[in-house]
């Protein structure tokens, strides 16, 4: 390592294995603008000094970058937050300390747009059922009266960014009536791809048979799925959330479940992840899968070269992109 190379440290939790600890494609990246070196800690343990000095911090998953830790770093120059999500960091603090935050908000929406039909397919034509009957040498398809004809049925998306667009254009293929909720999306947005928008939440959530959600985690959206939510959407209809675990409050959709007041879930994040009990694990009509939405060898090169060219960048004093704050 050249000392006298700006540094630029990757934050790893111990309870993620890291399959490049070397981060030799960082390094390629970085190569005679940076030293890279790779930190491991705690999710909960205290930022060590190479972490606390370096010029450019990129974090993997958690640990959490708050108000304190941010009133410490001596000479960062943008945080850069290794996926789609920045919750972990808090940006007020960072914009006030004149830090840019950034994220990777592209790397995954291929994989996460597909991963979500994924899981309506899963659940309208039933195919774990099925698969669960062919195994036990049945054939009398017993689900038979669950399996749904897509081209009748309303798709509904919460959150018309990147990856819920993504998502309306496969499930407008499959020939779902797509429909969606955002506020924040710009006017005539539902014009240019051909897709109908609703003027509320509840309105969506009335009418929709599949409510897929593509928002990010924040003040306002956080538990914003709950019982009242859940309460509105027809006792047919599927949830499938491939966005944060904490937007859905988990207990309300289990019980939901357990009830027969939801015909199923495809879940790829859960509230507080993964799931804590084998009660969870046995709910009925529940797909979860292991927050792998993003997976795939080609959105992880994306996502480390996108991340390591914008610390490059930072060191070097030009502009960053992708800030969220």
């Amino acid at each position: 390592m050249n000392s006298s190379l700006p540094l630029v440290a990757i934050v790893c939790p111990v309870e993620f294995k890291f399959s490049d600890p070397e981060a030799l494609l960082e390094k390629q990246v970085l190569a005679g603008v940076a030293d890279v070196k790779t930190v491991q800690i705690g999710l909960n343990a205290p930022f060590p000094d190479e972490v606390l000095t370096a010029d450019a911090i990129i974090l993997w998953h958690g640990p959490k970058v708050d108000a304190g830790v941010v009133s410490r770093l001596q000479k960062c120059r943008a945080i850069i937050r290794n996926g789609v999500g920045f919750d972990t960091v808090d940006t007020a603090a960072a914009a006030k300390r004149g830090i840019p935050v950034c994220n990777v908000p592209d790397y995954g929406t291929e994989e996460v747009a597909d991963h979500a039909l994924a899981l309506t397919l899963a659940l309208c034509r039933q195919l774990f059922p099925l698969d669960t009957e062919a195994k036990q040498l049945g054939w009398k398809i017993q689900v038979a009266a669950k399996m749904r004809r897509l081209r009748t049925l309303q798709f509904g998306l919460v959150g018309l960014g990147r990856i819920g667009m993504a998502t309306a254009l496969r499930a407008k293929a499959f020939g779902f009536r797509v429909v969606f909720f955002d506020p924040y999306a710009t006017t005539g947005t539902h014009k240019a791809v051909g897709i109908e928008r609703v003027a509320s939440l509840d309105e969506l959530l009335r009418t929709s048979d599949v409510v897929s959600i593509h928002c990010p985690l924040t003040a306002e959206t956080r538990g914003f799925i709950g019982e009242r939510e859940i309460a509105l959407m027809k006792p047919s209809a599927y949830l499938v959330n491939t966005a944060r675990g904490d937007i859905v409050q988990k207990a309300p959709v289990f019980a939901a479940l357990r009830a027969g007041r939801l015909a199923g879930a495809g879940l790829d994040v859960v509230e507080n992840e993964p799931l804590r009990t084998a009660e969870e694990a046995a709910t009925p009509n529940l797909i979860v899968t292991c927050h792998a939405a993003f997976c795939s060898p080609e959105g992880m090169v994306e996502m480390r070269t996108t991340s390591a060219s914008i610390a490059r960048a930072a060191v070097q004093g030009q502009p960053v992109w992708n800030k969220v704050n």
